[in-house]
């Protein structure tokens, strides 16, 4: 049998191989050029980003000195800052922490369970006006937060939520105060629909022609395979009412009720601001955010693929 092998010496020396040959290292030298660029200005974007975060951290853990100049490490280093945090404020520190976990706990439940509800009909059940109602939800999301702080207030004082009748029905409305204004959520709203809509419909079929009602095809077929959704919203939800601030100094009456973004204004004096104190207690409310979010990463970036390819 004929060997049809072309020689080496034959592709060398052919011209076009060697065009392309050329070509192709081009264009692989001009890729790597245009990766190391881009990589380039994401690490500059993600430098400036992050240096207001360090800027915090340095300075909360300097004992003195300017807190204005710009830094990259610290003159000294003392925790007294982030002692004084726990012992020269008015309010008790762990109180704070204790109400932003109560809140971040109703507000997620709440949130959470009325978006998976919502979004179900809006995206599986067919009745007239469901486009309708759903696009005129969502053109809602174009107004600020603050365009309804009036009516929300309004409503939460015609709910008796800020009544004062025992300390500990006190506590408890004070709590719903906070969550109920944010517990319906057109960001959740949308997200969880998207999710279903990327379930199959012959599984939502099969569980009707089984005799499933459908409270039970959304708890037993939609729930679990809109798990990353859910988990991701969750986590976008924990770190809204963790770091909730301008509605709980609004409403709350009782400073000692105040989470702990909104209470750390209580590190400031009458006449004097410790404002390395409240750096330390910046840095101490973010821990939380970065380890829920640290455990949850896989799940919010698998859940908010999920709902935007749906």
């Amino acid at each position: 049998m004929p060997d049809t092998t072309l020689p080496q010496t034959a592709l060398i020396s052919d011209p076009h191989a060697q065009l392309a040959a050329q070509l192709k290292t081009q264009r692989q030298r001009r890729e790597r050029l245009r990766n190391a660029a881009a990589y380039a200005v994401l690490i500059l974007i993600a430098l400036i980003m992050l240096y207001p975060f360090y800027w915090t951290l340095v300075t909360s853990l300097e004992p003195t000195g300017n807190i204005y100049e710009a830094k990259i490490l610290p003159t000294a280093l003392s925790l007294r800052n982030y002692l004084e945090v726990f012992s020269g404020t008015t309010v008790p520190f762990w109180r704070l922490i204790l109400n932003s976990v109560i809140i971040c706990i109703l507000g997620v439940t709440f949130t959470t369970t009325l978006a998976t509800l919502a979004a179900y009909p809006l995206a599986r059940m067919r009745f007239p006006g469901r486009d309708l109602i759903f696009y005129s939800i969502l053109i809602l999301m174009v107004l600020p937060n603050e365009a309804g702080l009036i009516v929300n207030y309004i409503t939460t004082i015609k709910l008796g939520l800020l009544a004062q009748t025992s300390p500990l029905a006190d506590a408890a409305r004070q709590y719903l105060a906070v969550v109920l204004p944010g517990a319906a959520s057109i960001v959740g709203l949308f997200l969880l629909r998207q999710a279903y809509l990327g379930i199959p419909q012959e599984l939502i079929e099969a569980a009707r022609i089984d005799g499933a009602r459908e409270l039970t095809i959304w708890r037993r077929i939609m729930l679990p395979l809109a798990t990353p959704t859910i988990a991701a919203f969750a986590i976008l939800e924990f770190v809204a009412y963790w770091n909730s601030f301008l509605w709980a100094r609004v409403m709350l009456p009782d400073k000692n009720m105040l989470p702990l973004s909104a209470g750390l204004l209580e590190l400031s004096g009458t006449f004097s601001t410790n404002s390395r104190a409240v750096m330390a207690g910046a840095v101490i409310t973010i821990i939380p955010i970065l380890i829920v979010f640290l455990l949850g990463q896989k799940y919010f970036m698998k859940g908010l693929e999920g709902a935007v390819k749906g």
